[in-house]
């Protein structure tokens, strides 16, 4: 079995979640995997596919979002010579070629109206008509489907079918976004790490453990996607070398300066948390330099003999340490951020979440957690 899509972690949800991937594996029953962009949706796919009786099968993922909509249909479905201009011979599509095997529908929620109509003909019947053919054809087909939408809202706005949508969820499992999965994301980090020393061949010296503890504060808005593609790049740029907290810093605050300049539509509060954690962390930085410019300055300022000054028996005061700079801690401004929110949606919850960029169920212990 491929080891590769084995779901790495220890934190009780994620133990939580390999226990049901695993019931759910010995079914044939349509799963609804919910989580952020970048979460993990596709290797959980992929461990219930691998531990099912269709593991022998074909597995074939489908990025509906990537698609465009005009060519999803015959994409998905197939389609016979001169179904449309430009379709020179028959093809099949991905559900005949993923037949006594799995189909992962990613992005569901960007899948048009229309072909979400022939998707729950398949889900009821098994059944479709390849494009510009009336011959039925049956297929024995799993279907995972994923998304960082919530379906519950594109349902409400008529976006999305409300009868496919309660279709899709007979089970449906949520992966927690990776900044609420406590040490996961050290453990992740070493797995990638191995997985990156074999791929370039690079021997790495590793985190020391203030580093680590960074790791952990970090808030990783591209979750377990973007942890793996840190990981590669300190250990292309850095040559393998020992990775502090100045040099963690340095291509965190370079990944987070790329990410403000990406579109992200209808998520302003997600961006400017990641701006703020990110002028946080330079911050530091940059007062830690600060720190160490005017500790040379001093012993650069220290004589090398003694002072030309009358000696005097009154003592001058001892000049007091500044006082440190003030940062206000991660999980203040993320309280003050729900609670503005809360109160700008005048205590709608969904509304308040979908803001904030964070499922209802995350919002709720929040609120919880900080007595809001």
């Amino acid at each position: 079995m491929n080891q590769r899509f084995d779901i790495i972690g220890r934190s009780p949800a994620i133990l939580q979640l390999r226990e049901l991937a695993l019931q759910v594996a010995a079914t044939d029953v349509t799963v609804l995997i919910t989580g952020e962009t970048g979460s993990g949706k596709e290797v959980l796919s992929r461990f219930i596919h691998e531990h099912s009786r269709r593991a022998t099968g074909s597995f074939i993922p489908v990025n509906c979002g990537a698609i465009p909509s005009g060519i999803l249909e015959s994409e998905l479905f197939g389609h016979e010579k001169g179904a449309f201009t430009g379709a020179v011979q028959a093809r099949k599509g991905y559900f005949e070629s993923a037949d006594k095997g799995t189909i992962f529908l990613d992005e569901i929620g960007e899948m048009p109206l229309e072909t979400q109509v022939k998707l729950l003909r398949i889900i009821e019947t098994g059944q479709f008509q390849r494009v510009g053919s009336s011959e039925t054809i049956s297929t024995d087909t799993r279907i995972i489907a994923a998304t960082n939408r919530n379906l519950t809202h594109e349902v409400a706005e008529k976006n999305f079918r409300e009868d496919l949508y309660y279709r899709l969820r007979s089970v449906e499992l949520h992966l927690p976004p990776l900044r609420e999965r406590g040490s996961d994301i050290l453990m992740l980090a070493e797995h990638f790490i191995r997985e990156f020393q074999r791929k370039h061949g690079i021997a790495f010296e590793g985190f020391t453990q203030e580093s680590g503890e960074l790791m952990l504060r970090y808030p990783w808005p591209g979750n377990v996607r973007e942890l793996r593609n840190l990981i590669e790049s300190l250990l292309i740029l850095e040559r393998g070398k020992e990775i502090t907290p100045d040099i963690l810093e340095k291509h965190l605050i370079q990944r987070s300066r790329h990410k403000s300049l990406v579109h992200e539509p209808g998520k302003p509060e997600k961006i400017e948390m990641h701006l703020i954690y990110s002028s946080l962390i330079q911050l530091r930085q940059e007062i830690g330099e600060i720190r160490q410019m005017l500790q040379q300055t001093l012993m650069a300022r220290q004589p090398s003999g003694p002072l030309l000054l009358p000696p005097s028996s009154a003592q001058p005061p001892a000049a007091s340490a500044p006082p440190p700079a003030e940062v206000t801690p991660l999980e203040e401004l993320e309280k003050r951020a729900i609670a503005e929110a809360l109160a700008k949606f005048e205590g709608n919850k969904r509304r308040t979440a979908q803001a904030l960029g964070i499922n209802e169920r995350t919002l709720y212990r929040k609120i919880r957690e900080y007595g809001l």
